[in-house]
Order: structure tokens, then sequence, then C-alpha cells
């Protein structure tokens, strides 16, 4: 079974069109789990009006918390799960149909690989990833969040709430570390919608050229952060 987990704050309408999109998988064999991390945005009332009207055996958990933030949230919604696998969802996402069958089928047949992750769209502008590599995962952040994850592969500690930018690079990294590695699948599995927390996306060579851009220094001192954590600095 795969435990999707959804950390949501004030993502009332998108969400349920993340809910809609996962409701259509062709892999049905999973269990959602929503952890509302402190919205005010009437999210709890949606989601339980759409979860009503749904016609199907999966477990759907909503659970209320006050906000600390989506790695705080994530780990209450790990702590919940029971899946073999674990599946972070933002709550912007739209998925492939065949998203969940793809990355499973992908991560069962490479079985030294500890996560499963693809090329994915924001808006319409094509995140094209690539096969995973030790030495560029210790560069940059090339890796979504939304990965198939094994749960026995999955750190101990769960995601680091003191991490508020490059959360899914420094989960990663802390993987990467404890002798885990990734497995590339080439298809676009998943859209996030524009105007959420990739909203701030700039060209690569902007980082470069505008280094005074208020951004760009947020991104570097983010960079420096994680570096510093993993001895990369």
């Amino acid at each position: 079974m795969i435990s999707i987990i959804i950390p949501v704050f004030n993502q009332a309408e998108k969400v349920l069109l993340t809910l809609e999109s996962i409701n259509k998988q062709t892999y049905t064999d999973y269990e959602v789990i929503i952890v509302n991390d402190g919205s005010s945005d009437g999210v709890d009332v949606s989601c339980a009006r759409y979860l009503k009207n749904l016609e199907t055996p999966n477990h759907y958990l909503f659970i209320n918390q006050s906000n600390h933030g989506a790695p705080a949230a994530r780990n209450r919604g790990y702590q919940e799960s029971r899946g073999e696998y674990l599946f972070f969802c933002d709550a912007d996402a739209i998925l492939h149909p065949q998203a969940l069958e793809i990355l499973l089928g992908t991560l069962e047949a490479n079985p030294q690989a500890s996560y499963a992750y693809s090329s994915f769209m924001w808006g319409k502008k094509l995140f094209k990833l690539d096969e995973f590599d030790e030495e560029k995962l210790k560069k940059m952040p090339y890796i979504h969040t939304m990965s198939l994850i094994k749960r026995s592969d999955f750190p101990a500690e769960g995601w680091d709430e003191n991490i508020k930018k490059f959360q899914d690079w420094d989960l990663w990294l802390t993987m990467l570390e404890q002798g885990k590695i990734g497995i590339f699948n080439h298809e676009v599995l998943f859209t996030v919608m524009t105007g959420g927390t990739m909203s701030s996306w700039l060209p690569s060579f902007a980082y470069k050229l505008f280094p005074f851009l208020p951004v760009v220094k947020k991104y570097n001192n983010a960079m420096k952060i994680i570096k510093q954590k993993h001895g990369l600095a």
C-alpha cells in the first residue's frame, strides 16, 4: 500500500484538484492522509465536503494541527501512515493518472533504489530532471519532494523541521549519507499549479547575474544552510 501524505496550508481550492487527481489513479491500493497545518481559508470544510461525496474504499484521514510548517505536517502524516511506500504530495499538484503505478513499477524494477522520481511541469514550464547522480545531488537540488519512497528506507528522524527551504534536498542528502539512492523515470508525472512555493522561480542565469536581488540572496542563504549541515560547504 502507498501512503499519500498531503500537508496543506491555505490551499482550500487547489487541494481539491489534487485529491481529484488522486481519485483518478490507475493504482488504487493507497491511503490518503491530509494534514491541515493551521489553515484559515476553510480547507477543513471544503475537504470534508469533497470526501463525503467520494465513493471509494480507500482510507482517508484528515488531521488538524496548529501551524508548524510543512516538514512538521509531513512528519505528522508519516506517524499516522501504514503503507510500505510513502508519497509526500504537495497540495497544489495534479498527478498524471498513472503516476503512482509508474513510480511503483520503476521502484520495483530497481531494487537497489530507495525512491523513484520523475520530471514534472510547473504551470506550462517543463522541469526535465535527470538520472540519479550522487555528485550532482551534492551540488544542487534537482529531485522533487514528490517521489515514491520505500518506508523501510525513510530516515528514522523524518523531515528536519528546522529547515525552511530546500527541504526535499535536505531529505535526499540525508538518505544519501545513509547509503540510499534514487531512480529516475523520464516521464512527466505531475503538474504543480503556479502561485505556490515555486512562484519565485527564476531562470538559472539570474542567480549569477543578479546576486543583489532579495530572492537570490534568500536562495543563496538557504543553500549555505544545507551545505553546512551536510558538510558540503
